[in-house]
């Protein structure tokens, strides 16, 4: 039985934001589509509709799920079952978280691609109203697009917004003329990677933690100097201690621990809700704390402190 997975091209956002349209192109256009067995899922009707009569020969397929129960493993199963595809695009409902599509999705599929698209006029106003769900499509992204962007745009706001969910994001102003322009903003982070040591303050936890996921290999082999809060887990030695700290990333309901497997010479005297100082060289690799390779921490030494003014680390 071959292994071999189905790439997805996963296109997120909101009504209106533009994504019926570009898979109408990209379906349209003989550079991307060259005769590839493609099936194509909907999740939400939007003004536009796709027109199949445009696409090249007969290689692609449409499957509609309009509702969000029908978003299931079994279901997305049976519509691949006795197909040869090449590829999956599916066109997501803004409105649904994306784990739930996640969980859903084939063991034998795996996302390719992953676009959020927005009206670059009404970007700021879903973001304010439903920051969960805006945060929710642009973290998993690898590249933003705002459509029908104005000459007027508020592009620091908008880089403001799009760096505090992510910063891997390609970020993309399509406007009405057909040109586009990439945000190249310089956005430096707050502390310093070349430092012999580098410090995290207390309020930059958040965002180190979402840099050291990111880009893990930039940091393999620092040294570095943080306070977290400890938390012992029954399932490592005793000498390997969670140490992070409860992060919001866009609301109260939102918040959770984001930890990192510290591993100290001996069983330290510390417990499950002290503080401490943690000094200590990164390392890339497997532990037991993680599903798969992640950054540990080898504590070269550890002192006990008191709690940061603001607990909840946030961007």
């Amino acid at each position: 039985m071959s292994n071999k997975k189905i790439p997805v091209y996963l296109f997120c956002g909101f009504l209106e934001g533009g994504k019926t349209s570009l898979i109408q192109e990209s379906l349209e256009d003989a550079r991307f589509n060259t005769g590839e067995k493609t099936l194509v899922i909907l999740c939400e009707e939007g003004e536009v509709e796709l027109d199949p009569t445009k696409f090249w020969g007969q290689n692609v397929s449409l499957k509609i799920i309009d509702d969000k129960s029908k978003l299931t493993r079994e279901n997305l199963t049976d519509m691949t079952k006795g197909r040869i595809l090449d590829r999956i695009i599916i066109e997501y409902n803004g409105m649904w978280l994306m784990n739930e599509l996640y969980e859903a999705m084939p063991d034998n599929w795996a996302i390719y691609q992953n676009v959020t698209l927005c009206d670059a006029k009404s970007f700021l106003s879903y973001n304010a109203n439903m920051r969960q769900l805006t945060y929710d499509k642009i973290c998993g992204s690898e590249m933003v697009v705002l459509n029908r962007t104005p000459d007027d745009i508020n592009k620091d706001e908008i880089h403001k917004v799009i760096r505090g969910i992510s910063r891997r994001a390609a970020i993309v102003y399509d406007y009405p003329d057909g040109h586009v322009e990439y945000d190249d903003m310089e956005d430096p982070l707050p502390f310093d990677m070349n430092a012999e040591k580098i410090e995290i303050a207390d309020g930059d936890y958040a965002v180190w933690y979402r840099d050291l996921s990111e880009n893990m290999k930039a940091y393999d082999g620092k040294e570095v100097k943080f306070k977290a809060l400890l938390a012992k887990n029954s399932r490592v030695e005793k000498n390997i201690l969670l140490g992070g700290r409860h992060v919001m990333t866009c609301c109260v309901d939102d918040i959770q621990f984001c930890g990192l497997a510290c591993v100290f010479k001996n069983a330290p005297a510390l417990d499950t809700g002290d503080w401490a100082i943690i000094e200590g060289k990164i390392k890339v690799e497997k532990n037991k704390l993680y599903r798969t390779e992640g950054p540990v921490i080898y504590v070269s030494s550890y002192s006990l402190t008191s709690a940061p003014r603001q607990e909840v680390a946030t961007f």
